[in-house]
């Protein structure tokens, strides 16, 4: 009877979870149909959807150099809002030959008795490129301004200038696309402290990004006047949420796949030729220094 019993709470217990498990499907279906967030994404399928994407990633790429497209990427957001980690899943498996990533510097002192943009100039893509900005001319509309590197004056000038600065960009051919990625304040505090006990990420929580943590407001009223002067019709700011990392690296990807459009060009098919006379030279003894083995 106890046997008999065990067996029916084991039933009982395997139907609760299949209908937990549709309920859950249901309601993931559910919030991606009105257009909000489904569940966290295991790794498994998130490499999977990222292999997906890193093929797509290729064929544009083999693209932009076929038919000599300039693309120019624009990354802005707030410290710890997951920028470098986008870049990296978007230039992991493309030439960097035509993926290039600028992340400058602070100016030089001869760099800041230059025109604003000059320094940025140089770096824009030419025919057959992708050059992603990690920050850019921006810099002068946020970090800059909240921490008093620049007048108010120099500020309300770029904010005027910019749109049609871009415009020039646009209209000389470039493909410009722009993202900001949005974090709260609550997950990015969680980041930053993650770098602070973390050898590998240390060298990212700067002195200036302690400073910047305490101005949250300041950089929000900073962005919404941004916003307000440089979303154009030509240039438009995409913001995406940067709650989950590897969702926004994954949303990122997919829609930078859709401004720009490409086609899969033909290849032919690909295979290795016969080796012949494999082995008949013999290599002189020299004394190589290898490197230790220690793995």
């Amino acid at each position: 009877m106890s046997k008999h019993r065990g067996k029916s709470k084991d039933k009982a217990k395997v139907e609760v979870e299949v209908e937990n498990k549709a309920k859950g499907k249901a309601a993931g279906a559910k919030a991606v149909a009105a257009g909000e967030p489904a569940g966290k994404l295991t790794t498994k399928d998130y490499e999977k959807e990222l292999a997906k994407l890193h093929v797509e990633l290729v064929k544009l790429q083999e693209w932009v150099k076929f038919k000599g497209l300039k693309v120019c990427i624009v990354f802005e957001g707030r410290d710890g809002a997951g920028k470098g980690g986008t870049i990296k899943a978007i230039t992991e498996r493309v030439s960097p030959r035509t993926f290039r990533v600028v992340a400058l510097p602070a100016p030089t002192e001869r760099e800041k008795s230059q025109m604003y943009i000059q320094r940025y100039l140089p770096h824009f893509p030419a025919a057959g490129e992708v050059v992603i900005f990690d920050r850019s001319w921006y810099n002068r509309a946020g970090v800059e301004r909240v921490m008093g590197f620049c007048t108010e004056q120099q500020v309300k000038r770029f904010l005027e200038v910019v749109p049609n600065f871009e415009k020039l960009m646009v209209e000389s051919g470039i493909i410009l696309v722009k993202y900001w990625l949005e974090v709260s304040p609550e997950e990015q505090t969680r980041r930053l402290k993650g770098r602070v006990n973390d050898g590998r990420k240390i060298w990212k929580l700067s002195p200036m990004d302690i400073k910047s943590y305490t101005r949250w407001d300041d950089y929000t009223r900073a962005r919404d006047e941004m916003f307000a002067t440089s979303d154009t019709g030509w240039a438009p700011w995409y913001v995406a949420n940067s709650e989950d990392k590897k969702k926004v690296r994954l949303n990122i990807i997919k829609h930078l796949l859709s401004r720009i459009p490409y086609e899969e060009l033909p290849r032919e098919k690909v295979k290795l030729p016969e080796r012949k006379n494999i082995g008949k030279y013999k290599s002189p003894e020299y004394p190589m220094n290898f490197i230790p083995e220690v793995f």
